[in-house]
């Protein structure tokens, strides 16, 4: 499996805004079941294009992980509990 990068940046605003731990998001990767799904959104395009799912940690939080596959690793750019839309989103395109 790919690393899990998390820059310090990134980790601060997971810690204070979405009060998410590295551990979370570790156990979310190790949990999903699906396919990754592209936000193609115009404002949130990439290169390497910005990919998501939505996966279960182990206690049964439900997070969105955010993240951009780059030099063979995964760079996490966010990581959130998801609402109604984006789980409908999930459930019908990737799974």
């Amino acid at each position: 499996m790919p690393s899990i990068i998390i820059s310090s940046r990134i980790n601060v605003k997971l810690d204070s805004k979405h009060t998410v731990e590295k551990e979370e998001i570790e156990q979310c990767f190790d949990n999903r079941c699906g396919f990754n799904l592209i936000d193609d959104r115009e404002e949130h395009r990439t290169d390497p294009p910005t990919l998501w799912f939505i996966a279960q940690t182990r206690t049964g939080r439900l997070l969105k992980i955010v993240f951009i596959y780059k030099d063979g690793n995964c760079h996490v750019k966010s990581a959130y509990e998801p609402n109604e839309i984006e789980i409908e989103i999930y459930e019908n395109e990737g799974k």
